[in-house]
């Protein structure tokens, strides 16, 4: 494809992937709300405990063999076959040995609900496997399309199936339903819209050539996961369930909106930039695009998620939540750094140097220890904030190849971002303001949201910023190629 077609495939992909993620994080989105009205904290604490078990598990599933699918240009059906049936073999390996450790696990964190839990929501380990080949299938044809049908119809049955569970009073079970169904789902429309099948095919040498690139990225997918979820099972350990919960939910705010806009335009971007591996310069004004435009979105979000997380918790999830407004607030100077974070590994990725990719997650996760090792001593706020601290660190991290790979250095990426920057921080403080005018958390947050929005959008036009004149020509090409064709 001339880079006119992938423009267009890219553009159209991203379309759908955004509207993939805005449908189900919107319905999701909602869907937690009720459950969270409905379960209590320490609920949520022990579901929370247990999927990071199961995430720890679901690396050695679907990660590496899943991303290196993605990048080789020659992948055939052997390729896909083989890794169908290494994962499956793997999943089956990781569910004994949950099974197995459950009680272990239990007894450690002194909650014998974790034993009938774990065992039950593991069984998704072998859902994953499935649907990361499929999702691999569908990423390098670019056809986020199908993932938009199977992600909604997922969401609403498995939302409704877990509201009911949990106002008949079934509480944390009524989360593991939720996860289980989500995934069965998922698998079974997937395999009525992806063509692809597993064949009775598997070669070691396919094995091979495909571990050579992606047991880096499963190093370092593992060491990641180690360090993501390390907080948590501090919090767990030393605090309760019910803190854990608060530090979690405080998460998921921030997570929600990160994973809509940066999650869509990085899905979409690493299999359009393995198509242009061989063009450098090409590589790298996707990747600017790709920071620029993520920052433009997330940036404002992140703080005026920040200035409402008071308001917008008692109204949302009720006062039982308020403890995890500090958490919620932290989340989102960590997360704000998100586009550059995953921009830069991910044009590391497609350029096949994953070597790279798993340096860069050690000399991570050594510096991000270090802080948690320190913060540990200062409490439970300290160690949130940590995040922050090793979010900054990761960025410059991430970055530091990108000049030599790229010429794309970090000073450069943060004058590409620093616009987009100054004005939320600008529009944050005048929305702060309303908080002094003690009116009621609903019309305050209205105010908030409605003057936040006029504020960013109307100076980033009136300033005739970058990323949005490049938004409002890509619609209008849009639209009129929908015109002409109709």
């Amino acid at each position: 494809m001339d880079d006119k077609q992938i423009k267009s495939k890219v553009i159209s992909s991203l379309f759908w992937k955004f509207m993939e993620r805005l449908g189900t994080q919107g319905i999701q989105f909602v869907v937690q709300i009720v459950l969270a009205r409905l379960i209590l904290p320490e609920e949520y604490g022990t579901i929370a405990l247990i999927t990071i078990f199961i995430s720890f598990a679901n690396v050695f599933v679907q990660y590496g063999f899943n991303t290196a699918l993605i990048q080789k240009q020659d992948a055939n059906e052997t390729d896909f076959s083989s890794v169908f049936f290494l994962s499956s073999v793997v999943a089956g390996l990781c569910y004994a040995i949950l099974f197995i450790s459950a009680p272990l696990i239990a007894d450690f964190f002194e909650n014998p609900m974790l034993i009938p839990l774990l065992r039950v929501l593991s069984t998704t380990l072998f859902l994953g496997g499935l649907n990361s080949i499929q999702n691999a299938v569908v990423a390098r044809n670019l056809e986020f399309k199908k993932l938009f049908y199977s992600s909604l119809g997922a969401v609403v049955g498995s939302g409704t199936i877990g509201i009911v569970m949990a106002y008949n009073g079934f509480g944390a079970w009524a989360l593991v339903a939720q996860q289980l169904t989500n995934q069965l789902m998922v698998a079974g429309i997937l395999w009525f819209t992806v063509k692809w099948r597993p064949g009775f095919l598997f070669s070691l040498e396919s094995l091979k050539g495909l571990f050579s690139f992606g047991w880096k990225l499963l190093v370092s997918a593992l060491i990641n996961m180690l360090y993501n979820n390390v907080q948590s099972l501090f919090i767990a350990k030393i605090y309760n369930p019910a803190m854990l919960g608060y530090f979690n939910r405080g998460q998921q705010f921030p997570s929600l909106i990160v994973s809509n806009i940066n999650g869509s335009i990085q899905s979409v971007m690493f299999p359009a930039l393995a198509l242009k591996q061989d063009n450098r310069q090409r590589v790298k004004e996707m990747v600017r695009r790709a920071i620029v435009t993520s920052a433009f979105f997330i940036f404002p979000m992140m703080v005026g998620l920040a200035v409402i997380a008071e308001p917008l918790v008692t109204i949302l999830l009720t006062d039982k939540w308020l403890p995890c407004v500090p958490f919620l607030q932290i989340s989102c100077a960590a997360f704000a750094l998100l586009p550059i974070h995953t921009a830069n590994l991910q044009a590391i990725n497609a350029l096949g140097r994953s070597d790279i990719f798993l340096k860069l997650e050690i000399i991570k996760n050594v510096v991000s220890l270090t802080i948690l090792g320190v913060s540990l001593a200062y409490g439970i706020y300290a160690i949130a904030a940590g995040m922050f601290f090793s979010s900054v660190a990761s960025s410059f991290i991430n970055a530091y190849p990108n000049k030599k790979l790229l010429d794309y250095s970090y000073v450069q990426q943060l004058k590409d971002v620093m616009p987009s920057l100054l004005l939320s921080l600008a529009m944050g403080g005048i929305i702060y303001c309303f908080l002094w005018l003690n009116m009621s958390p609903l019309i305050t947050l209205t105010l908030q949201v409605g003057v936040g929005i006029c504020i960013y959008f109307g100076i980033a036009k009136l300033l005739k910023f970058e990323c949005l004149t490049y938004l409002m020509v890509t619609a209008k090409e849009m639209l009129d190629n929908r015109r002409k064709r109709e």
